[in-house]
C-alpha cells in the first residue's frame, strides 16, 4: 500500500476527544504529518512525527490540545485531539514523506508540499 489510511473520525460534542489513526505501512525513518481542511478554507498543518526516533513537531496553534504519537508495531501514527472545539471541524488527512532521513531530522508540521503520499481523509465534526 502506497497511500496511508486514516480512521477514527466522527461527530462529537465540544469538549470531547478523538484519536485519529493513520496506518502508514512500515516507514522506519520518515516524516508523517497530520493536516486538516475545513469547508471553504485552505489546508493547514497540525502536527508531524519523525518515525526514526519519535520526535514530534506541532504548529503553534496545535500545541496543547493535539498530540501525535506512533505505534511502530502496528505501523500506525495517531493524532489525539482533546477538548475539541467547533473550529476543529474539518477533514483530517495523514501524509507521508516517502523519503528516508537520518536520525535527528526535523519534520515540518505545516509544509504540505514536503509530503507525497496522502490518505483519503477522515471527517471530524464538532458540535457546540
Amino acid at each position: 500500500q502506497v497511500s496511508p489510511v486514516e480512521s477514527g473520525g466522527g461527530s462529537v460534542q465540544a469538549g470531547g476527544s478523538l484519536r485519529l489513526s493513520c496506518e502508514a505501512s512500515s516507514y522506519s525513518r520518515n516524516c508523517i504529518g497530520w493536516f486538516r481542511q475545513a469547508p471553504g478554507k485552505e489546508r493547514e498543518g497540525v502536527a508531524a512525527i519523525f518515525t526514526g526516533d519519535g520526535s514530534t513537531f506541532y504548529v503553534d496553534s496545535a500545541k496543547g490540545r493535539f498530540t501525535i504519537s506512533q505505534d511502530k508495531a502496528k505501523n500506525t501514527v495517531y493524532l489525539q485531539i482533546n477538548n475539541l472545539k467547533p473550529e476543529d471541524t474539518a477533514m483530517y488527512f495523514c501524509a507521508v514523506d516517502r523519503a528516508m532521513y537520518a536520525v535527528g531530522t526535523t519534520c515540518s508540521p505545516s509544509r504540505a508540499l514536503e509530503y507525497n503520499a496522502w490518505g483519503q481523509g477522515t471527517q471530524v465534526t464538532v458540535s457546540s
